[in-house]
């Protein structure tokens, strides 16, 4: 690579990080690292990329990526287990994110950021990324809902959780994304209830909460805008 190409390929990274309505301050290096994240932008960020640069004394250079997606805390906040750190990021919102272990000197930079309306800023590898993921989680969250809605209508109690048990269990050997592996650990669960009643309340309650969730990938999944720069 020509010193030529390097140098175009720095200043596109800089002009596409100028533009990601996501600012970054309060670098925190050592073994508690974290930043704080600040959206400028008039509507919810729901994922972002952050790049950790660190320059060794040999002079090779060490980038890492951390992203967040959390499209799905319109549904997810305030359920037990939720993190702030998936939560969407509001608009003037600031928030402190924790990062592994960074050594001193490391620079931290906002290379993407997707809005709620799906228009994307940044790295183009960084944004693909982002809804890479979405579209599988999509995808995952559907084939959930799709037993939910076969297994339901036909069978209740026990013989119910029985069914979906073995439909999640074969599903998640081809597919091992969260919504897959969720939905079993639920259904599992749900076996300590005896009372016919008390299952159907509770599986009904999962696939309807499951069903907010797919509608929202379905959203989500689908880029909008174009790459600002």
């Amino acid at each position: 690579m020509s010193l030529s190409t390097i140098f175009l390929t720095a200043l596109i990274s800089t002009v596409l990080a100028a533009d990601v309505p996501v600012t970054v301050s309060d670098v925190v290096t050592g073994p508690s690292s974290h930043v704080r994240l600040t959206n400028t932008a008039p509507q919810p960020v729901t994922a972002w990329s952050l790049a950790a640069t660190t320059k060794s004394d040999n002079g090779r250079i060490h980038r890492e990526i951390y992203t967040a997606d959390g499209y799905l805390s319109e549904v997810t906040h305030g359920l037990p287990g939720a993190t702030e750190r998936l939560e969407r990021l509001m608009p003037g919102e600031s928030r402190q994110v924790p990062l592994d272990a960074l050594q001193p000197g490391t620079t931290v930079d906002v290379i993407a950021a997707v809005l709620e309306d799906g228009t994307a800023f940044g790295e183009e590898d960084a944004i693909a990324a982002i809804f890479a993921h979405r579209a599988k989680e999509r995808d995952g969250l559907k084939a959930v809902v799709d037993a939910f809605n076969d297994v339901l209508p036909a069978r209740h109690g026990a013989e119910a959780l029985t069914t979906l048990r073995e439909r999640f269990t074969t599903l998640v050997q081809r597919d091992q994304s969260i919504p897959c592996r969720a939905a079993l650990d639920a259904v599992q669960a749900y076996q300590q209830k005896t009372n016919p009643d008390e299952i159907d309340n509770a599986l009904r309650t999962y696939a309807a909460f499951v069903q907010k969730e797919y509608a929202l990938a379905e959203k989500h999944a689908a880029r909008r805008g174009a790459i600002k720069n």
